[in-house]
């Protein structure tokens, strides 16, 4: 990769060891409470197959070639993703304004992981609770007494999300191989091995074929416009993608790794991953009589009356958010590591002094979300609580707006010697296809997306 001036940009952080720690990171990333909590409630919600199917197109379309151009970026400007879009910008369209498009998915990370520490604290804080049989026989009355209490506490809640940032900036500050990587050969491994334990007990509930036939028996009667746009909105926001993660990681990307076949291993591995949570949980809530539709409420409330009447139930209900909270804490490294970078790059600072000043001023902020559900519950203002307000800001504005920027960037602005030097120069039919999705499909896509989460376009 040429450069003004000759040579190649190195990173500045160190790389990846290897394609295969890339493909765990990034998978890491994409990986957590968005599949194995929020993909199975939405598939509950919005009838099951019809859901999953568009949502497999979606990802191919949508998030797939947005992943693409997100690491060819990363790995092309080699810096935080600030510095990277002035960079380019420069480069390709002798703007430096692009830089706000970094600093946009910089920002959305930063907020995202504020509220996002809180729910993850949850998850943990659930381990301990399923461990101590705390579910054993209790009704649904006590299980939803038991969560309330839980985030009515703002002492509790407090602690959990203290807890959870204080493992988060202890991995970031330890560095891309010493940190991350080891975070994630350990975790993204042990994700998986936990989830298929729990689908070989999901697999003799009874219910297996039921929840089979829930998610992949084709419903098209069931399709109509709200099913489209939210599974759209989901494979768009289960990548991690718009949030400069998937830029940041891949500036550490090394050269010779093909983007096209590491993004299709991601997102097979992603899309895997949110496929088997569904074929963990709808078994159990078959085999129960629980209800599928039952929405955010179907992990922390829903789920620990089954695990607390089944036989093993202790076992399974802390394997379970055991799961959860892996699943958490590799998507929250990513979520810090671009404002980490920014951090060390602009201020000239080394990572554990970074680390420690950006994950400080996150768990700050994440008391907006704690006192939401407490203290400050009966503020509310625009879109309701400081929470709600958070949350509707960078999940239905900033994502979608800085997707969709750095796509048009990619698509249009970047000339093609530039994404064709990036991306596998002999895959020939494969970088056109890549190339007519990212400058028309794609933007399209998530433009319809984006009018839709504000309230512009109404295609339900």
């Amino acid at each position: 990769m040429s450069v003004p001036g000759g040579g190649q940009r190195t990173s500045l952080h160190g790389f990846w060891s290897s394609r295969l720690a890339f493909i765990l990171a990034v998978t890491g990333s994409a990986v957590g409470l968005g599949n194995i909590w929020k993909f199975p409630y939405m598939t509950g919600e919005y009838g099951g197959s019809a859901f999953v199917l568009v949502y497999l197109g979606a990802v191919l379309l949508v998030g797939l070639p947005i992943m693409m151009s997100e690491i060819l970026i990363g790995r092309r400007g080699r810096r935080n993703p600030v510095t990277t879009m002035r960079l380019l910008g420069q480069e390709e369209s002798g703007s430096s304004q692009w830089q706000w498009v970094g600093a946009l998915g910089i920002m959305g990370g930063f907020l995202i992981l504020s509220f996002y520490g809180v729910i993850a604290g949850w998850t943990v804080a659930y381990v301990f609770e399923a461990a101590r049989g705390a579910f054993a026989g209790a009704g649904a009355a006590e299980i939803d007494a038991r969560f309330s209490a839980l985030e009515g506490s703002a002492l509790r809640t407090g602690f959990w999300h203290t807890l959870f940032m204080l493992l988060t900036i202890l991995i970031v500050a330890r560095g891309v191989e010493r940190g991350l990587e080891q975070a994630v050969r350990v975790m993204v491994p042990g994700l998986l091995v936990i989830m298929v334990v729990l689908l070989v007990y999901a697999a003799g509930t009874g219910a297996f074929g039921q929840a089979a036939e829930f998610m992949f028996r084709p419903d098209f009667s069931a399709l109509d416009g709200t099913v489209i746009l939210a599974a759209l909105g989901q494979a768009f926001f289960s990548l991690s993608i718009g949030m400069a993660c998937v830029m940041a990681y891949g500036a550490y990307l090394p050269q010779d790794a093909s983007i096209g076949r590491t993004s299709l291993a991601v997102v097979a591995a992603d899309t895997s991953i949110a496929l088997l949570a569904g074929m963990v949980i709808f078994p159990i809530v078959f085999a129960n009589g629980l209800d599928p539709a039952d929405g955010i409420g179907l992990v922390f409330k829903t789920l620990p009356i089954a695990f607390g009447s089944m036989g093993g139930g202790v076992l399974i209900g802390m394997l379970f958010f055991l799961l959860l909270s892996f699943a958490a804490l590799t998507s929250a490294i990513s979520l810090m590591e671009p404002t980490v970078a920014w951090v060390m790059e602009s201020r000239g600072v080394n990572r554990g002094v970074a680390a420690t000043i950006v994950g400080v001023l996150i768990w700050l902020l994440g008391f907006a979300t704690v006192f939401s559900f407490n203290l400050l519950q009966d503020f509310r203002f625009l879109r309701g609580t400081l929470f709600a307000n958070i949350d509707f800001l960078t999940s239905n504005i900033m994502l979608p707006l800085g997707g969709l920027l750095v796509t048009l960037f990619a698509g249009w602005f970047m000339s093609s010697n530039s994404t064709s030097g990036e991306l596998d120069p002999q895959a020939g039919t494969g970088y056109q296809l890549w190339r007519i999705l990212v400058r028309w499909v794609t933007p399209a896509a998530v433009i319809i997306v984006f009018l839709n989460s504000i309230g512009l376009l109404d295609l339900a």
